[in-house]
């Protein structure tokens, strides 16, 4: 019968678990040092590496335009530059086959690209006639109640009757908004004059409301005397300034709406307070038909204006076969023949540039 030494037999056994122990804390210390290892080389690229990458790309981090419209996220805490959005040129931008002979300047700008397709005496002083009427728009949009009812008075007819008008009577009852479709459909100078009196007190604090706005928009070239564009020396634009003008305005509803109607019927009350209806119909050869624009270009609405002094004048806002925006305007043609002729040539550009 064998005898076991039950003391050597304990030591070497707890020698055993001894072994088994540093083993354990010599892999748990390697696993350890390679996590230490890992994170410390992230830190290294995080803030030796990828930070400069981040300074780099971070103020360029901006979004594509898209009919003049960014999203302000992608500027927040940044100061944007004025002509941001916009068109931009300092003189004439000349196209295959467009001379604009029978007219004083002109322009066609791509409002998606921000691109001036072509330009001719863009910011040369010219009389705009009713083109006028889209920085009343502007300022009665801005400043104005939609829903304000208007009593036409003395100081709204007091206008040439010969002139362009909405045929209101004294007495009557208008909404702003129905006078604002008045204004820009039928381009009623008696609209203007109503809407002018209300929204800024008086026509003279009303073109002062104007003029500032010009200055606001950057239309440095602009000074207004009236509500309606009937003529006087002292009221005067310029192709680039109206484009500044049309721009801002199609930030509103109404406007964009106004410009693409071909006629509108507005319900009213006279004097005695018996309802009626009255129709206005638009100016615009495009939409009586007596105009068509080129293929693949689809007129969206626009203004018109014609005095003897300002020639004819139109602006057009206009849309290619993929959506794409455009502004176009000629001021101080000979006639509205040639005036529409000339458009079309302009229009013309859009029609090749989707070849």
């Amino acid at each position: 019968m064998r005898c076991t030494d039950k003391p050597e037999t304990d030591r070497r056994s707890a020698r055993r678990k001894e072994r088994k122990a540093q083993r354990f804390r010599a892999i748990l210390c390697v696993i350890l040092a390679v996590c230490l290892l890992l994170l410390a080389g992230g830190l290294v690229y995080r803030f030796l590496f990828r930070s400069h990458e981040l300074e780099l790309t971070n103020p360029y981090n901006s979004t594509s335009s898209s009919y003049g419209v960014r999203k302000a996220a992608a500027y927040e805490n940044r100061a944007l530059p004025f002509t941001d959005g916009l068109c931009v040129t300092a003189g004439d931008v000349p196209a295959d086959n467009v001379s604009l002979e029978y007219a004083t300047a002109g322009a066609l700008m791509d409002m998606s690209s921000e691109e001036v397709l072509y330009a001719k005496n863009v910011h040369e002083r010219l009389y705009p006639a009713s083109l006028t009427k889209i920085m009343t728009a502007l300022v009665a949009m801005k400043y104005g109640n939609l829903d304000d009812v208007i009593t036409v008075d003395e100081v709204a007819l007091d206008i040439d009757p010969e002139s362009s008008v909405c045929y209101l009577q004294l007495g009557d009852q208008y909404t702003l908004r129905q006078l604002l479709y008045g204004l820009l459909i039928a381009s009623g100078n008696d609209a203007g004059n109503a809407i002018a009196q209300h929204v800024g007190g008086s026509i003279e604090g009303f073109v002062q409301m104007m003029n500032e706005e010009a200055y606001r928009l950057g239309a440095t070239n602009t000074h207004f005397t009236n509500a309606h564009g009937l003529q006087d020396e002292d009221h005067y634009t310029t192709p680039y300034d109206i484009y500044l003008m049309f721009q801002e305005a199609l930030k509103y509803d109404v406007f964009s709406d106004a410009i693409n109607k071909q006629s509108y019927t507005v319900t009213y009350y006279d004097v005695m307070g018996d309802q009626y209806e009255r129709t206005w119909y638009a100016t615009s050869y495009y939409f009586t038909g007596a105009a068509t624009p080129p293929d693949g270009v689809t007129v969206y609405g626009g203004k018109t204006g014609t005095t003897d002094e300002a020639g004819a004048c139109l602006s057009l806002l206009t849309k290619d076969a993929f959506g794409n925006s455009y502004f176009s305007i000629i001021m101080q043609s000979d006639n509205r023949d040639d005036l529409y002729a000339q458009m079309n040539d302009i229009l013309s550009i859009i029609s090749k540039k989707q070849l």
